[in-house]
């Protein structure tokens, strides 16, 4: 199976069968808590999936920031407008695309068109780079859509190291299972492209967390 039709199978169910709390959310926290944010920022959420991210977010910029969800599954972006319509999110801003192919200077278009701004202040990817084949393609794209000394974080996976390495096969089984290579580290953008570079990690060193602001 595809991975987008695998999403679009299960986005309905996806926050219940993603092991969001046991697992995943601890490393949303703790990157969306080590991003420079302020009232008012403007948060590129890349592959934003259901707006599994969107509470924590609008914690940091509050009602006067924005969130763009950039994602390229309609079935998960409908959950993730469900989501902000539930909660009365008024702020945020959800366009369809592919990070991997799209081009920046429309998307930064239709942003502005949708009452955001052309650059952000910030920008986030969790466990989304993964999925992506050409995840350094993704990566440049939030740096074209990121004003000069954005923030930048980015969430993922790995295998768990030292004595959590015997959870191993299970973490590359749900990896497998989502369609993400837990291979992949693209964590490295940041550390590439990015200076005051903050690394963290939890859950044994499966999760990889990564911040730091554009050079």
């Amino acid at each position: 199976m595809l991975i987008a039709e695998k999403y679009r199978s299960f986005a309905p169910l996806y926050d219940l069968l993603s092991a969001e709390w046991p697992v995943y959310r601890a490393g949303r926290k703790i990157g969306i808590e080590s991003l420079d944010l302020h009232p008012g920022d403007q948060v590129l959420d890349i592959g934003c999936g259901t707006g599994l991210n969107f509470g924590l977010l609008q914690q940091r910029i509050g009602p006067g920031g924005t969130i763009v969800g950039i994602d390229r599954s309609p079935d998960m972006l409908a959950q993730a407008r469900r989501k902000a319509t539930r909660n009365d999110w008024t702020n945020v801003i959800l366009i369809e695309a592919d990070a991997t192919t799209l081009t920046p200077t429309a998307i930064r278009a239709d942003i502005a068109a949708q009452g955001g701004r052309e650059y952000s202040e910030a920008a986030l990817a969790t466990y989304a780079l993964s999925l992506m084949t050409d995840w350094e393609t993704a990566w440049t794209n939030m740096i074209l859509m990121s004003s000069p000394g954005a923030s930048m974080g980015v969430v993922d996976m790995q295998e768990p190291t030292g004595l959590h390495s015997l959870m191993a096969p299970l973490a590359r089984a749900a990896c497998h299972l989502g369609g993400a290579d837990i291979t992949a580290h693209p964590w490295t953008g940041v550390e590439h492209n990015c200076a005051d570079v903050m690394p963290a990690s939890a859950r044994g060193g499966h999760l990889q967390i990564r911040t730091g602001r554009l050079r």
